[in-house]
């Protein structure tokens, strides 16, 4: 008999949507714009943060990395700008560790962000702009597991003769080169010329499609770039070590070693700092709790203004329908039937805004999807319930009051309504 009654109370709530066209979709405008909202956000949301695990996961789940100064989510204060620097000497000291099975030290020369064009590669007339230059020691493939397209990373014998040699990031080679091998011939970098050893393959980056930075990048021996750029004295250090399940060890005996080599006193903490990608992971994960809260403060409004327009149709359509109600109460309706009617009715009209609100969410997706920023996008079929899950429990809130209204009309009083 409830089963019932539900359907009849859904098919009278479609047959107010049919009869009332345009006051009803104004009504469940809201709830429709509340839950797009939620899809579309949530979509970008999800889709970033499968790729920013896909990123963190290709950096290797034992990998650590140690500089002077914390770089990740948080503000170097003056006295940690102001530490002594590392240097290659401490990176060939950490690879005699126990469980460490690779360190390689590197330093980086960027000006592409305070004057673009700064640094260029040129080759054969052709000239790419704004490139990163990275030196390395000869472990940098054993810490990296770099994918090579074509050739060879530079080796120990290259870095202890400061040879010219480098290998080009995928889009470097690809801008200069456009398909054709590069290994063996030369290139300018910077007025010095290089001979090409390898061609790195395409890195994956966090966000989106389209160009990675890191990509239109020129690998050398550590010994050539300091040659190149002396000034250039920020070492990074990235230690590869055996089993995930040792991080903690590694990092204890990284700690005990550099804090000997840099003459720390016990009472006095690290002038260094150890971090590995679940530092990214939880950055990150800061960030994103932020757009969840900016998503359901930004829904919120939508839903609650559609809550409004729901009640406001309801008690309309209590009043516009008394009679009725004296009616069903004269040939026996109880509270409790009239209640459930017009309390489905109102669920009713905000599970279509909330289907709604899903299929247009969904069709914001693909379109974010398609656009040439390429941000990823997945839908979530967690925030899909979640939305018709709360667009039902508005239509069941803000539908109470007008159905408890309607349950307790006097069927004498609502006979003679005119």
């Amino acid at each position: 008999m409830a089963v019932g009654q539900n359907r009849e109370s859904i098919k009278m709530a479609l047959d107010t949507l049919r009869t009332n066209k345009l006051r009803s979709s104004l009504t469940i405008l809201g709830v429709v714009i509340g839950v797009s909202t939620v899809i579309t956000i949530s979509s970008v949301i999800n889709g970033v943060n499968n790729r920013v695990n896909e990123w963190v996961s290709s950096l290797g789940s034992n990998v650590i990395w140690v500089f002077h100064m914390p770089v990740i989510g948080v503000q170097p204060t003056m006295e940690q700008l102001a530490r002594k620097k590392l240097t290659v000497g401490d990176a060939i000291a950490i690879r005699s560790l126990p469980h460490v099975v690779a360190a390689d030290a590197g330093i980086q020369h960027v000006k592409a962000q305070f004057r673009v064009g700064d640094v260029s590669v040129k080759y054969n007339g052709k000239k790419v702009a704004s490139t990163i230059l990275s030196g390395s020691t000869g472990q940098i493939s054993l810490v990296n597991d770099f994918t090579l397209r074509e050739g060879r990373m530079f080796n120990d014998a290259d870095v202890e003769r400061a040879a010219h040699v480098c290998v080009l990031g995928h889009d470097t080679w690809e801008d200069l080169f456009g398909e054709e091998p590069a290994v063996g011939k030369e290139v300018t970098v910077e007025n010095e010329l290089c001979t090409v050893i390898g061609v790195v393959d395409k890195l994956k980056q966090p966000f989106g499609g389209g160009k990675n930075r890191d990509d239109n990048q020129v690998y050398f021996p550590y010994t050539t770039l300091h040659e190149m750029h002396p000034e250039d004295k920020d070492v990074w250090i990235s230690v590869k070590y055996d089993d995930p399940k040792n991080k903690a060890l590694v990092q204890e005996e990284i700690r005990e070693l550099l804090r000997v080599r840099r003459h720390v006193p016990v009472q006095k903490d690290d002038d260094f700092e150890i971090f590995g990608p679940d530092s990214i992971s939880k950055l990150w994960g800061q960030i994103t709790g932020g757009l969840v809260l900016f998503m359901i403060a930004v829904s919120s409004i939508g839903l609650m203004v559609g809550g409004i327009g729901v009640m406001n149709i309801m008690l309309v359509s209590v009043t516009e329908r008394t009679r009725e109600i004296g009616v069903r109460k004269a040939i026996g309706a109880t509270r409790q039937m009239i209640l459930t009617q017009f309390s489905m009715e109102a669920v009713t009209l905000c599970a279509l805004g909330g289907v709604i609100g899903v299929l247009v969410g969904a069709i914001l997706t693909g379109i974010i999807r398609l656009l040439p920023i390429g941000l990823p996008a997945s839908l979530s079929l967690m925030w899909v319930l979640t939305g018709l899950g709360v667009s039902c429990a508005i239509g069941l809130v803000f539908g109470i009051y007008p159905a408890w209204k309607a349950s307790t009309l006097d069927p004498i009083e609502a006979l003679r309504y005119e």
